[in-house]
């Protein structure tokens, strides 16, 4: 099943059934009128949407609304928990390499996890505002998420992922150059740590077919800048943590509650022992900018690929294997922010 959330200028917009072509949708307002408070009585609702979604796909909803991914909020416009994991540890491998610093053993044993902030994300179509120049190091992260329900609080890598209920694709915007000051301070990211974006749709697991196995989406991620594609790691490729053991270390010493978003991380895949090549020499690129900077960086001794500028546009998307959109393509520009 597919949803999405329509804005409407409430706070947490209106909760819309999507076609599996992405092509119509319906309001179910007397199932759920907010994508939140269907997750929060998933057990009761959950098949009274799928039969919604049922009958868009075969027809049988009269007058049917035409989809459109620029009037979408993010399916959660808001959240009570936004945890994001860092799944993949080559992309972690190589940020530590090209600084010159050994990576712990560990961090092959126990996830890497920081808390963002869940109370304004932004919608697919949304621009990445900006408030000072491009001098932060504005740069996209290309990843998956799931939204889970109710987890309790030490519930175990193989029990968890019965809890996911969706799936999304993210954008986790990331300003570099504001992040060695936070970390140096011992207290982990906030500034550098803008809004996140998420991709216009969110599915069931059962969506993705026998891509969804062994709690890994095993699809590429495509990303592209200004019009070029930039990467398209496969994303259960060099996963290092999936999803179930991602949820079970967040809930280590506290709950989740229904509605908490667990991300993957930067989607990052490796060749023949080493780190990948750009997509323009055959390879499947990257799922952020810092990660090339950090191969030029290796390789050279200086990176070379500019961080974005205002006025330039990312999008993130995903195909299954027939080459059919799934989720809804994120598209956002960086533009300056000139006051509320």
């Amino acid at each position: 099943m597919k949803l999405a959330t329509l804005k409407n200028k409430s706070r947490d917009g209106q909760l819309v059934v999507v076609s599996k072509d992405l092509a119509t949708c319906v309001a179910v307002p007397g199932i759920a009128k907010t994508l939140q408070a269907a997750l929060d009585d998933w057990d009761a609702l959950s098949l009274r949407l799928a039969s919604a979604y049922q009958e868009l796909n075969v027809g049988n909803v009269p007058e049917p609304q035409e989809f459109d991914a620029a009037k979408c909020a993010s399916p959660l416009p808001r959240a009570y928990q936004w945890a994001d994991g860092s799944a993949y540890v080559n992309h972690v491998e190589l940020v530590r390499k090209a600084r010159g610093a050994e990576m712990p053993e560990s961090f092959w044993e126990d996830p890497l996890m920081y808390q963002g902030g869940s109370d304004t994300f932004l919608g697919p179509r949304d621009d990445i505002l900006m408030a000072q120049d491009e001098g932060w190091g504005i740069d996209f992260e290309a990843e998956i998420a799931v939204v889970t329900g109710d987890v309790p609080m030490g519930a175990a890598p193989q029990d968890a992922g019965r809890h996911i209920r969706l799936l999304m694709l993210v954008n986790d915007v990331s300003l570099r150059g504001l992040i060695p000051g936070e970390l140096g301070k011992g207290f982990g990211f906030f500034q550098s740590k803008p809004s996140s974006a998420f991709s216009p749709v969110a599915v069931t697991p059962d969506e993705l077919g026998d891509a969804w196995r062994e709690g890994k989406v095993h699809l590429p991620l495509q990303s592209s800048l200004n019009g070029q594609k930039f990467g398209v790691p496969n994303a259960g490729v060099d996963m290092t943590f999936n999803f179930p053991t991602l949820i079970a270390h967040a809930a280590k010493t506290r709950a989740l509650g229904t509605g908490a978003i667990v991300g993957s991380g930067t989607v990052s895949n490796k060749l023949d022992g080493g780190p990948g090549k750009p997509v323009a020499e055959g390879g499947v690129g990257y799922s952020c900018i810092a990660e090339i900077r950090m191969i030029e960086t290796i390789e050279t001794g200086e990176a070379k690929t500019p961080f974005m500028q205002f006025g330039d546009r990312v999008r993130i998307e995903m195909a299954d294997e027939r080459g059919d959109d799934i989720f809804g393509a994120i598209e956002q520009r960086v533009v300056q922010y000139t006051g509320p």
